[in-house]
């Protein structure tokens, strides 16, 4: 086990009053060309902790938030937390059906919906009844701003402990529907500790959040910055224009997935000068073709590379491949490493083999699935996480992974499980039987194909298919190929033999996933 660093604050709300005090006039959050103060965000937060208060929300409740990247993710996300209450930061990618899942079980009694995603809301609205309230954020009907305003700075302290939890993150589901991690003071603070030893900040430095805020990638990342006193810059998405915006308001620290740090090796030279200025680049959420990976290392040999480990149920990255190791020509094959423990991270391989199922013990661990007791003990044993990855250790202690156990796909840094695809697959008319599968895509890892058999004397057009997918999941969940066949090869007991499946797509490749 790594040695422990311990969080310098126990409570979310410590660290904003903290640099408040320290740093009252220095700019802690910017937006486009709107800029926040330590001052003014502290403020701004016991303003609208003192406005849910008053609608009613207190320990143990739960707010929804239901936007693209806005600071006001982030206030909601402090505001009720200094309440003991919890913000499930909803994935605005979802369809209606979707959506309409994960607000219901999350039990948000307010949602937040930002001005472009409330058309869907609304259209949800008669279907969500534990929400008494919907809070337009932005746009020319904003109600948000008015909420703020219209309260006293909370100044009494309320009843909280560092185990409540402060989000709620949706993971695709095992069983065909999401399950919420509710992620503490305590994890998210143990996290951001920790991860920050492979990002320091320090004077002059501004963290970038690229990100989308229901992915531990953008949520938890963002506190390593407001632990360190140092502006973070926040983009509504991760596309170019916005990148290079921030970039250009002095961005040295970010977190991309490898999709988008791709994308910027190959729109050319200017796009690659820009991104000279960055010091230390952290990616992760799925693997690095190596090709990039050494492309992008050639291209910005000051830039110090960090690849991140982990998932939603650990509020983030449990081991990092760090800049050395970057450049490491005596073990250029840890590359392809997922790197080693951060401080407090307790790994262990799994079973009677040298390869086995990666377990994670480590105070960054969830509180547990939201109203699931049964989900959560099948993820955590005797306090250890059985992350689904398949891996091993070399002698230095770095961590390759090779397969999953899990049924799950990683696509542009995204979770899909593949019996969340079933279940839509297999109500298309004319499917006897489906198996959903991940297989290589040199740009966003893996992406989504169905392999289906058609009922007798029926036949499946694969283009309608992906249609009728797309109509009721979110896109990137979505089959981007459909394989017809006559049936699909089973075992003995009849199970789907989707290794199978995967063979054929995968025999080529160092790694299954």
């Amino acid at each position: 086990m790594s040695a422990d660093v311990r969080p310098r604050f126990r409570l979310l709300g410590e660290l904003l009053s903290q640099w408040a005090e320290q740093r009252g006039d220095d700019p802690a959050l910017v937006f486009g060309d709107r800029t926040r103060t330590w001052a003014e965000f502290d403020e701004r937060v016991r303003r609208l902790s003192a406005a849910l208060a008053g609608a009613g929300i207190g320990r143990g409740d739960r707010v929804a938030f239901v936007d693209k990247n806005h600071p006001a993710g982030v206030e909601v996300t402090f505001a009720a937390a200094g309440l003991g209450a919890a913000t499930a930061i909803v994935n605005w990618r979802l369809s209606a059906d979707e959506l309409v899942y994960v607000l219901n079980d999350s039990g948000a009694q307010i949602v937040f919906a930002g001005a472009e995603l409330l058309p869907v809301v609304a259209s949800i609205r008669d279907r969500l009844p534990a929400v008494r309230e919907v809070v337009v954020v932005g746009g020319e009907d904003d109600e948000f701003e008015a909420l703020v305003a219209g309260s006293q700075p909370r100044t009494e302290e309320s009843e909280v402990d560092e185990d409540d939890g402060v989000l709620v993150l949706y993971t695709s589901g095992t069983t065909g529907f999401p399950k919420g991690a509710v992620l503490t003071h305590r994890s998210v603070l143990a996290h951001g500790t920790a991860v920050g030893t492979a990002f320091p900040l320090g004077p002059g430095d501004r963290n970038l959040v690229a990100m989308p805020l229901f992915h531990v990638g953008g949520s938890c990342y963002a506190i390593l910055g407001f632990l360190s006193g140092e502006p973070t810059i926040m983009t509504r998405e991760p596309d170019a224009p916005s990148l290079f915006g921030a970039l250009a308001a002095g961005a040295t620290h970010a977190f991309l997935v490898p999709a988008v740090v791709a994308a910027v090796v190959q729109a050319g030279e200017q796009a690659v000068a820009a991104f000279a200025r960055i010091k230390y680049l952290g990616y992760g959420a799925s693997p690095m073709p190596l090709p990039v990976l050494r492309t992008a290392l050639t291209a910005w040999p000051d830039t110090k590379f960090v690849q991140v480990y982990g998932m939603t149920e650990l509020s983030g990255a449990v081991t990092t491949l760090d800049p050395e190791a970057h450049r490491d020509a005596a073990h250029p094959e840890r590359l392809a490493s997922a790197g080693t423990p951060v401080p407090g991270v307790e790994l262990r391989i799994a079973g009677p083999d040298a390869t086995g199922e990666v377990w994670i013990r480590t105070g960054q661990r969830m509180a547990g699935y939201l109203g699931k007791p049964e989900a959560t003990a099948e993820t955590v044993v005797d306090g250890w996480v059985r992350t689904g990855d398949v891996g091993h250790l070399d002698e230095g202690g770095f961590l390759f992974l090779s397969d999953r156990v899990k049924d799950m796909i990683i696509t542009g840094g995204e979770n899909v499980y593949s019996p969340e695809v079933e279940r839509v697959v297999a109500e298309f008319p004319g499917v006897a039987e489906v198996a959903v599968i991940g297989v290589p895509d040199d740009r966003w890892g893996e992406q989504v194909k169905a392999v289906v058999a058609a009922s007798p004397g029926e036949r499946v057009d694969a283009d309608e298919l992906i249609a009728y997918c797309r109509e009721r999941l979110a896109h990137y969940k979505c089959p981007r190929t459909v394989d017809v066949r006559e049936a699909l090869p089973r075992n003995a007991t009849g199970k789907i033999l989707k290794r199978t499946l995967r063979e054929p797509y995968w025999q080529d490749r160092s790694r299954g996933i």
